[in-house]
């Protein structure tokens, strides 16, 4: 018998507090086992692996039959071969430490996501805050998203000036000063922007008020799967930034009366 999705969302947390477990017993440590992965800016640590082999040691008890995608251990088929949309397998995407800068640096904003998706799209989806024990949630057929259990929603609001808007920067030095050339188009016709460092947590604070949008290129689907959808569920539009010659593709989430003229601004 195939799981429900509010089934699917018990193991999505489950997994999501196994790692997030890790990541408060060592955060604030001296010994983070630091390397870097693309360049110099772009880190991993112990901590990275030690919550995502948690994360998977959970999944693979409760789903061995689906595939795990992770940052860092990238993807592992389950024992059907973990085709997605194929035999009745689906594919969990995880993101043991969405924040990995801001967790070395001492600074209390990182998370774990963690996605069951099918081949339409994500069915379920958790992010859970290690420091101040939130888990956002969210699965496809629910009415809305919860926050600890609480509904949440997005903001409503449709006036550019005032709107509070969240982004965050890529490693490549590159593509950082492409995207430093969007925020000078954004910033002078909004109230403000933010950039927190954790692209999961930014789609979360975003689908409950804290921010009104967020958007950001060059984000992978561990980044964002689960976000992206506690964001819809929250009543807002989520629209993909198609890739371009010199962009990577990316995210928008943002309530429908300020969409349009965000994209015009960051598309």
């Amino acid at each position: 018998m195939a799981a429900t999705q509010d089934e699917l969302l018990a193991v999505a947390h489950e997994a999501a507090e196994a790692g997030a477990h890790e990541l408060r017993s060592r955060f604030g440590g001296r010994d983070q086992g630091v390397r870097t992965k693309t360049g110099p800016t772009d880190l991993v640590s112990d901590a990275d692996f030690a919550a995502e082999a948690a994360v998977r040691a959970v999944l693979s008890d409760r789903r061995p039959h689906d595939t795990v995608i992770g940052e860092e251990g990238g993807a592992v088929p389950g024992a059907e071969g973990g085709a997605i949309g194929g035999g009745g397998a689906l594919r969990w995407v995880v993101d043991p430490l969405d924040g990995t800068i801001n967790f070395l640096f001492g600074i209390p904003v990182f998370a774990v996501s963690v996605a069951c998706e099918d081949a339409a799209g994500a069915l379920a989806g958790v992010v859970v805050d290690p420091i101040r024990n939130e888990c956002f949630a969210a699965t496809r057929s629910a009415a809305g998203a919860t926050l600890n259990g609480d509904p949440i929603v997005g903001s409503t609001r449709d006036e550019l000036a005032t709107a509070m808007v969240a982004t965050g920067f890529g490693y490549d030095p590159e593509i950082r000063a492409r995207q430093a050339e969007v925020v000078a188009r954004v910033l002078p016709v909004v109230r403000d922007i933010r950039r927190v460092g954790a692209a999961a947590l930014d789609l979360c604070w975003t689908a409950c008020g804290r921010f009104d949008a967020f958007y950001e290129r060059g984000l992978n689907a561990w980044d964002m799967s689960a976000g992206a959808l506690v964001c819809e569920r929250a009543g807002l539009d989520v629209r993909i930034l198609e890739a371009t010659s010199h962009e990577p593709t990316g995210v928008l989430a943002a309530p429908a009366g300020l969409i349009d003229a965000l994209m015009g601004l960051v598309a």
